[in-house]
């Protein structure tokens, strides 16, 4: 449900080279969010987040006429915010504190009152636990390095590390949360096939 990912601005950011980092410069844009805490291997709350979110979003699609353009794009790729807390990056040697914004784009004519009645909608069909948690919300991250990663997340620290040492090497410093955008379903992809955008907001030293 994205404005098209084949604009060419979209497409830098959400389809990066998987061998060079680079450096982008991502715009405001809207999302639907929720937050949490704990692993999201195992956290309940996580699955639940991701069952609202995907939820008011196909709800929002259907409120639209056939041949709208909002019904007739994609719902876009799940997107998450991960930190550890009293950290001022995340930690990967434990999940201990760890926490997360997961977030779906919405396209620009998407407005709070055109969320509010998908919610208001969903809410009266399924009531999905976590929906009373979700928030409308744009988000500005600027300047920023990204790459693709591909394998499991468990191996992502590798790359993570590559960043920064791409932004060690061009005077910058990452200067905001650790944000992965998912191209992949894990219950359908094998975890060494796995597409995940890793990207860091950062600042010229």
């Amino acid at each position: 449900m994205p404005t098209t990912l084949t604009d060419k601005k979209l497409g830098k950011l959400y389809f990066p080279s998987t061998k060079v980092p680079s450096v982008v410069r991502v715009p405001k844009m809207n999302f639907l969010m929720i937050d949490g805490k704990g692993d999201p291997r195992n956290a309940k709350s996580f699955q639940e987040a991701i069952g609202a979110l995907y939820g008011t979003a196909y709800t929002m699609k259907f409120m639209y006429d056939k041949g709208h353009p909002i019904r007739n794009a994609r719902v876009p790729p799940l997107e998450g915010l991960f930190w550890t807390q009293g950290r001022r990056l995340m930690s990967f040697d434990t999940h201990k504190g760890l926490c997360w914004t997961l977030m779906l784009r919405m396209p620009e004519p998407v407005g709070k009152r055109a969320v509010s009645a998908a919610i208001k909608a969903l809410t009266e069909k399924k009531d999905p636990p976590g929906l009373d948690k979700l928030r409308f919300e744009s988000l500005s991250e600027g300047l920023a390095v990204q790459i693709m990663h591909i394998g499991p997340y468990s191996a992502e620290p590798p790359t993570v590390e590559r960043l920064f040492g791409f932004c060690r090497g061009n005077g910058y410093s990452p200067s905001g949360k650790h944000h992965e955008i998912y191209h992949s379903d894990p219950n359908r992809t094998k975890p060494e096939k796995l597409k995940t955008v890793i990207r860091y907001p950062v600042k010229r030293k």
